[in-house]
């Protein structure tokens, strides 16, 4: 479970980090796919990713962190990966793994809600501590 959690920390700690630092071509992207308000769903992204991101890395609230990154990928992916739209064969191939991909990831956030963070975790912490609830 540790290795898993942490390869999807990354993934979204790193995609945020990535998106953030080329803030205007994000809002062009979001705005050519007809969203509404773009930098502001862009800072609403940017704040899901790193606060699920950094919940799966510590294990800390990991099974609400997985939740929040799930639905998160799930509306992403069908929003703005709608490869079933796309007339062009290369970008719809593109597409489409995009969307495969992000299936995958929100394959291992539920099972991350499932089982939970594993031992080595924040929410596990030595059985004589009081757990926050």
């Amino acid at each position: 479970p540790l290795l898993g959690r942490l390869a999807l920390a990354w993934f979204f700690l790193a995609a945020a980090v990535r998106m953030g630092s080329d803030w205007d071509t994000q809002v062009e992207l979001l705005a050519m796919a007809h969203l509404p308000a773009p930098p502001v769903l862009l800072a609403l992204s940017l704040i899901v990713m790193v606060l699920g991101g950094l919940s799966l890395l510590f294990g800390f609230h990991a099974r609400h962190g997985a939740v929040l990154l799930f639905g998160f990928t799930a509306l992403v992916t069908v929003l703005m990966q709608d490869y079933w739209h796309v007339a062009n064969v290369v970008e719809r191939a593109t597409r489409y793994e995009i969307f495969a991909r992000n299936v995958a990831i929100a394959g291992g956030l539920l099972m991350i809600v499932g089982m939970g963070a594993g031992p080595f975790a924040l929410d596990n912490r030595a059985a004589g501590q009081k757990k926050k609830r």
